[in-house]
């Protein structure tokens, strides 16, 4: 009997690990498992499948600049960094720009040129060898397309820091008389004035109020510019500071010679406009003109011959 009892209990529980094989939940594998994880994730609230589903900019835009910027390194110069970092400098820092965003666009720029040659070309069916230097001329253009945009920046920006200094030199000069020290003319000059020259100098005074001399932050600022002007006036003010000589008769002398250089500039560009008019008038005046003096005559002479 008590073998017979046994014996039950043994297929009742082969019986029960046989039902719990077949009847229970199977493992998923291969097709069905990616299936089922598809439909959880379409089940899933928004906020969960945000973060399981990457952006586009994150899934192909950041390892296509990744590619480009590694192609970039290898095809600039070894002080290439050292280069595109003081192009940055003198334009600006403008936001989202960087030494490797330069880089990186350098080669993305090349490749969307390359892409638009190759399609104008073959739309307009031309010849190989101008599809070749089309190409070509494209392909380099939108490498140096960065830099090209760095430089206008800056030429533009040195343009308006040139027109605003001596502007500022004379709120400084008030301020500095009014009795302000120089720290606070400073102040003033980044509070009152718009433009590039102005965040300068609120650069110049954030500096100034972290630690650094004011020799230090005033030749950090005529670094950061090719203005021979304001380099002139950041040497000044440096060597007064450093000889003890008083702050509001060097900055009476610069803004006098600021006015000078100014009126100066102007005279020069006055005395070029004749110049710089020939060309349009050769080109644009005078046609016309010659169309409606000699125009009637020649139609005159062809009737009678």
């Amino acid at each position: 009997m008590l073998l017979l009892l046994l014996g039950c209990l043994l297929v009742v529980g082969a019986l029960v690990l046989v039902a719990a094989a077949l009847g229970g939940p199977r493992p998923l594998v291969g097709v069905d498992r990616s299936v089922a994880y598809l439909e959880a994730l379409n089940a899933a609230p928004e906020e969960i499948r945000g973060d399981t589903d990457p952006p586009f900019a994150e899934r192909v835009l950041v390892p296509l600049r990744r590619r480009a910027l590694a192609t970039g390194r290898r095809l600039s110069g070894a002080d290439s960094a050292t280069r595109i970092r003081r192009k940055l400098d003198l334009a600006g820092n403008p936001r989202e720009w960087s030494v490797d965003a330069v880089v990186s666009g350098k080669v993305m720029g090349a490749i969307v040129l390359f892409v638009v040659a190759v399609a104008v070309t073959l739309v307009l069916g031309t010849s190989w060898p101008v599809t070749l230097l089309v190409v070509a001329g494209g392909t380099v253009a939108g490498f140096f397309v960065p830099e090209i945009f760095l430089y206008q920046r800056a030429y533009d920006r040195a343009q308006r820091m040139q027109r605003e200094l001596p502007d500022a030199v004379d709120l400084l000069r008030i301020s500095v008389e009014s009795g302000l020290g120089f720290d606070a003319a400073v102040q003033q000059v980044a509070r009152n004035l718009e433009g590039p020259l102005s965040e300068e100098f609120a650069r110049v005074l954030k500096e100034m109020q972290l630690g650094q001399g004011r020799a230090t932050a005033l030749r950090g600022l005529g670094d950061r510019t090719d203005v021979e002007d304001i380099k002139g006036f950041v040497s000044a003010m440096v060597q007064a500071d450093s000889f003890g000589i008083p702050v509001a008769q060097v900055l009476e002398v610069q803004s006098t010679e600021m006015r000078v250089k100014r009126r100066q500039r102007a005279e020069e560009k006055a005395q070029q406009v004749p110049v710089k008019i020939t060309v349009p008038l050769i080109f644009f005046v005078l046609p016309t003109l010659f169309v409606a003096v000699m125009g009637p005559a020649a139609l005159s002479m062809m009737d009678n011959l």
